[in-house]
């Protein structure tokens, strides 16, 4: 009887709602690098940032304003500022400035970073303490996916391969305060009020640097600016945010290192890059750390 009280227990069930809904937005932005990959191809990567941050502004304006949500208090401004710089500025903007020198599948290899990144950031702002054979987990795998990148030639591109691990860095933080504001704001209530918080200065942004002519523009690009407008700057993070919030910011957030083999698939499908063996060995690999990183999060 016992055990059958815990397995129903309300913390395990919130804890397997936490990585149902962290797998879901992981997945959705396992499309993110791809579809950046094909837009910096015809926009200017400043540009693609600050439309798809304006584009998804527009939209949290709309869902705020439809469920009448109270504004922010006080103390909860300075969080949603740094929400809105790692996730709504840094990371696409780190991204898409690497992806000009880097292929998607290559970039794809540094998301391996952040689960660790959240992890560390969720031990400094959210008060989590995993077990020590969690962070065995994490940094294995991290270690792998960098490891791999090292030997496949970081010296290659080294002013895209630092944009990337820069844009690692200033996700995690963004991941990790988001998810601790997420428990007393709501997890799309964060993304939206971090949309918006931005909203003047991307509106501005996108004004100022507007193309003179949008004629040469294909119909892959535009899809391209949608998904990373309406998908990763908003959908994803209403799963996210609720799941990090949900499972433990440290937990959930291992699932990133799921991210390269759904991101490698999409390149590989949509891009035809290619995919070596050595990339889908490392992913097994990572996944086996997800595995054991979960054993070991509590």
């Amino acid at each position: 009887m016992e055990r059958t009280s815990n397995l129903n227990s309300p913390t395990l069930g919130k804890s397997s709602s936490g990585w149902l809904n962290g797998l879901i937005g992981v997945l959705i932005f396992s499309g993110s690098l791809p579809a950046t990959r094909v837009a910096v191809l015809e926009f200017d990567p400043v540009f693609l940032t600050v439309a798809r941050a304006t584009i998804a502004g527009v939209l949290a304006l709309c869902l705020l304003w439809l469920f009448k949500e109270k504004r922010p208090a006080r103390h909860q401004l300075v969080p949603l500022i740094v929400v809105a710089l790692g996730v709504v500025v840094g990371f696409p903007l780190l991204t898409a400035l690497a992806l000009q020198y880097v292929t998607s599948a290559h970039s794809i290899v540094f998301i391996g970073l952040l689960p660790l990144a959240t992890a560390v950031f969720g031990v400094l702002r959210g008060g989590e303490r995993p077990k020590p054979a969690f962070w065995l987990f994490s940094i294995l795998g991290s270690l792998l996916v960098v490891g791999y990148a090292v030997s496949k030639g970081l010296a290659a591109s080294p002013k895209g391969d630092l944009l990337m691990l820069l844009a690692v860095v200033v996700c995690g933080l963004g991941y990790a305060e988001g998810a601790k504001l997420s428990r007393t704001l709501g997890g799309w209530q964060v993304i939206c009020w971090a949309l918006l918080m931005s909203l003047p200065v991307m509106a501005a942004l996108s004004w100022f640097l507007l193309p003179a002519s949008f004629s040469t523009v294909s119909t892959p690009a535009w899809l391209s600016l949608a998904y990373v407008s309406l998908f990763s700057m908003l959908i994803g993070f209403v799963f996210w945010y609720r799941g990090l919030a949900q499972g433990g910011i440290a937990a959930v957030g291992q699932l990133q290192l799921l991210q390269p083999f759904f991101g490698l698939a999409l390149a590989a499908t949509l891009l035809h890059e290619q995919v070596s063996l050595g990339m889908l060995g490392i992913t097994v690999a990572v996944i086996l750390c997800v595995a054991g990183a979960r054993k070991f999060s509590r």
